[in-house]
């Protein structure tokens, strides 16, 4: 194979990950550069996602952007690129490697990390039903364990002043949460093996909900195989007092903790949108500096060319 096309085939072959590889953490630098910032799995730090929210929010990008990227990379790496082409691709490569998750997660509004859901589940060979695919029912029974997260994360890194209220919400001694309704939307056949993260999110804030009992709640499967949603899960949940029989509104402490959560969400949707634009622009410049500037050549991979004839000495006949 050309030096060339092992190159290509190495770059590209990243997003082919083993399954059971573990994500490490990495350090921010104080001014990362477009090319090489990252963003961990791990609980945002106390400055995360610190912009105000503005009213010109990024417009969502397209459902296949990561694979888009990832093509149109190839592509400037096929035609022939510099050395320093080279590791330009390389770098964004190495960014979309890192970050996939996070902004496919984020630039719908889905928090990830910190015990916000469920994050690198396996699935299990027995998920799968007769057609062979991960069963409907199961994706229910994620979106359950991402929900019990979502709620007592809360406890733990958001409000452990109400920590016992927090996660009491998942049990029936006072006040909890029970399902009304949950609609699931499957967008393609999952199978083993693979891994999964499920996130939850607030559709609306408390202030703004149809009903000052109900929680509607956003949930997305992703699958890492495929670096793809997955599922769409929509619940309906309510406030419910267990000792007096009846739902109830919100508690005080839980508008609070609901209301910025609500913020977080639509920051980390403009932050995430931004940081795929600002990955295509960097693509879009490599294009434009290989397959796509004005006297482009395809490398075709044959060597040098050969040299050419000499010129006939002025006077000689045929």
């Amino acid at each position: 194979m050309p030096p060339r096309l092992r190159l290509a085939s190495r770059l590209l072959a990243s997003r082919d990950r083993s399954l059971t590889s573990t994500t490490s953490t990495r350090t921010i630098p104080t001014n990362p550069s477009p090319l090489t910032r990252s963003f961990s799995s791990q609980p945002n730090p106390p400055n995360a996602c610190t912009e105000p929210i503005t009213p010109d929010l990024p417009p969502p990008p397209s459902p296949r952007w990561l694979s888009d990227l990832q093509a149109r990379i190839g592509k400037c790496i096929m035609f022939g690129c510099s050395p320093a082409q080279v590791v330009e691709a390389g770098q964004i490569v190495r960014a979309l490697t890192t970050e996939w998750r996070t902004l496919i997660a984020g630039s719908e509004g889905f928090l990830t990390g910190g015990r916000r859901g469920l994050e690198g589940q396996q699935v299990v060979w027995g998920e799968m039903d007769s057609f062979q695919h991960v069963n409907n029912v199961t994706y229910i029974r994620y979106a359950e364990s991402s929900r019990v997260n979502w709620a007592t994360h809360f406890a733990v890194n958001a409000d452990p002043a109400h920590a016992r209220e927090w996660a009491e919400l998942m049990t029936p001694k006072s006040t909890g949460l029970i399902m009304k309704s949950i609609k699931a939307d499957f967008k393609f056949p999952m199978t083993y093996p693979d891994k999964i993260s499920v996130y939850h999110k607030l559709r609306y804030p408390p202030s703004a909900a149809p009903s000052p009992s109900s929680l509607i709640l956003d949930a997305v499967v992703i699958s890492h195989r495929h670096r793809r949603v997955s599922a769409r899960i929509e619940e309906d949940v309510v406030v419910y007092d267990y000792r007096a029989g009846k739902k109830t509104a919100l508690l005080p402490f839980m508008h609070t903790v609901l209301d910025e959560t609500f913020a977080t969400q639509e920051r980390e949707k403009a932050r995430a949108r931004r940081r795929i634009a600002e990955l295509s622009g960097l693509v879009t410049g490599l294009e434009k500096n290989t397959w796509d500037r004005p006297d482009a050549e395809e490398d075709m991979g044959g060597g040098s060319p050969a040299p050419a004839a000499p010129a006939a000495p002025a006077g000689s006949s045929g």
